[in-house]
């Protein structure tokens, strides 16, 4: 099935008929400057062939990066094969969902963006876990989720 897309109110892309996000609601987009997501359309979509799971829309820190690339994963380094650029702190980025969480359990867990993360990241953490890392919680129709 191909994925619809508007812009709702804020100017983020919607999309229509295609993945929910944490909160029930469409998937919104996460980044284009980086292009993100398994797909690289700024979406945190994932289907069975992304065995990592990129569905928690985050803004790395330098922290994470050095935590990340500590694990095995160097997210600060271009992979051009990938169409990976790089990141550097301060980016959005969908993230692996078990590596999220890994950096949560030592302290080390980058804020999220609850409309830009996949309801699929539900699946290994908690939502609860997710909202105290909110970025976007100041929203008061967020806190109330």
């Amino acid at each position: 099935m191909v994925e619809q897309s508007n812009t709702n109110g804020n100017g983020h892309a919607a999309t229509v008929d295609g993945p929910r996000n944490v909160l029930g609601g469409p998937l919104q987009c996460c980044c284009t400057s980086p292009r993100t997501g398994y797909y690289r359309d700024g979406f945190c979509r994932t289907d069975e062939s992304d065995v990592g799971r990129h569905v928690i829309c985050a803004q790395v820190t330098q922290e994470f990066l050095e935590f990340t690339r500590s694990r095995g994963n160097d997210l600060m380094t271009p992979a051009p094969w990938y169409n990976f650029p790089g990141l550097k702190a301060g980016d959005k980025w969908c993230l692996c969902a078990i590596r999220w969480r890994e950096a949560l359990e030592v302290g080390k867990a980058p804020s999220v963006f609850l409309r830009c993360t996949n309801i699929k990241a539900l699946e290994y953490v908690t939502l609860e876990d997710l909202k105290r890392h909110a970025a976007d919680l100041e929203d008061s129709n967020l806190a109330g989720n």
